[in-house]
């Protein structure tokens, strides 16, 4: 097998998306789809999983004891072992099942603020915040994972600090380790930033942050789907993710723990499934997983989720991490020879991962964006969530290409031509 996947494989790949054959630009040609960090397309797998569970083996899961019970457990189940493995887990109960990656991190959040509020299980004094502690994280955070701890700081007393970024608008290591100190209790940041696709040294961040006795949550949307991640290795307490981003459908999401950390979070939400004994004054709960997942499942999700890890599992992270960072230097590269555009983050382009986002000098992100679909080229228009990040550049949005395993040079170079083209059609002159 090559370490990349060539041209050929790459098509294939695509045939096996129904989306790149069913619709058509108004030119009449395909679609360039560069918008994979907003939303990525699923392959047919994905599609028939949930389908053939929904028309031959719903049931409701952990509930009863019939056969069509024990069958639709075992599929639940089952893609929460694809998970685990697939982000390096060390159990499949450090997989909670979240709506998406924000839920996740609202899911974490809350939890601590039960614990805070005396709302607490064995062990989950530990995440006790007050006046004079600190939550850390960055301004380029995705407002799902600055949002959460705003609320948590406010309702606990403590104080949320973050680490500004630079003119690229990343940070570094050494801003952490400037940031860090014995009151941070909690250090969130994103594994690869939505704006600028900066790759964060992970590993590094961990133990800077364990020296300190913080706890590590990790926004691992923009990761998860491009390049192989090894939770355990990486040593971080907490990660969220989406499922809607790695081919697999929405309303599906991932809060993954490490076990001794999950076991003291008491849950954000209660209800049914989640519980070992009810009183009509109190209750016990489930050990994790089930803890965090009241009422009824998106059984359907779950399984299909399980699908797109078998499917990206078959191809192989290391292939599409090769694949797309030979995309995304095309990009970066072919951006970087056209004048008035400004590439958001690092000119270090080992550092990117999967996206690149601009501002073109005397043209408003939504006209660029409104000419790029008229060519058929889809891309993501506007602040992508990180309001700080863009006012921390001096601008209000920005337009976003991101690519994906089913991208082609011919899109990246059509995204590059619409670009010029959107600065010749506007009539922008750009000072030599």
């Amino acid at each position: 097998m090559n370490a990349f996947l060539t041209s050929s494989e790459v098509a294939e790949l695509r045939a096996a998306f129904p989306y790149f054959a069913a619709i058509d630009a108004t030119d009449g040609s395909a679609p360039a789809y560069l918008d994979s960090a907003a939303t990525s397309q699923r392959p047919a797998v994905v599609l028939d999983a949930e389908r053939a569970f929904l028309e031959r083996s719903n049931a409701a899961v952990h509930r009863g004891t019939s056969g069509a019970v024990g069958a639709a457990t075992g599929a639940f189940e089952g893609a929460r072992d694809l998970m685990a493995e697939f982000v390096g887990a060390e159990s499949s109960e450090q997989i909670v099942w979240a709506e998406n990656a924000t839920d996740a991190l609202n899911l974490l959040a809350l939890g601590i603020g039960e614990a805070n509020s005396g709302n607490g299980v064995s062990g989950s004094e530990r995440f006790h915040l007050g006046t004079g502690d600190e939550i850390l994280v960055t301004e380029a955070e995705h407002h799902a994972n600055l949002i959460p701890w705003q609320r948590l700081a406010n309702k606990t007393g403590a104080t949320l600090r973050y680490i500004p970024v630079n003119e690229y608008g990343v940070w570094s290591l050494d801003d952490a380790r400037a940031a860090l100190s014995d009151r941070t209790r909690i250090f969130a940041f994103a594994h690869v930033s939505n704006a600028t696709g900066f790759h964060a040294p992970v590993r590094e961040l961990v133990d800077l942050a364990h020296a300190v006795g913080a706890i590590v949550v990790l926004d691992a949307c923009q990761s998860v789907p491009h390049i192989p991640v090894n939770f355990s290795e990486l040593g971080v307490d907490f990660a969220a993710f989406s499922g809607h981003k790695m081919l697999g459908p929405n309303g599906i999401g991932v809060l993954y723990g490490t076990a001794e950390l999950l076991a003291a979070l008491p849950p954000a939400r209660t209800g049914g499934s989640a519980i070992t004994k009810v009183t009509m004054d109190a209750a016990e709960f489930m050990p994790p997983p089930l803890r965090f997942e009241p009422g009824t499942q998106p059984v359907s999700q779950v399984v299909g989720l399980g699908a797109a890890v078998r499917f990206l599992t078959e191809v192989g992270m290391d292939r599409i991490e090769a694949r797309e960072h030979e995309l995304v230097t095309r990009l970066a590269e072919g951006l970087a020879e056209i004048r008035g555009v400004r590439l958001l983050g690092s000119p270090d382009l080992s550092q990117r991962v999967a996206l690149t986002a601009i501002s073109v000098e005397g043209l408003h992100a939504h006209d660029v964006g409104q000419f790029l679909d008229e060519r058929g080229v889809l891309v993501r228009v506007g602040h992508h969530c990180a309001q700080p990040l863009h006012r921390a550049l001096g601008m209000a949005s920005s337009t976003r290409a991101s690519v994906h395993v089913t991208t082609t040079e011919d899109e990246v170079d059509r995204f590059l031509d619409a670009v010029r083209g959107a600065q010749k059609y506007f009539g922008v002159e750009v000072a030599a």
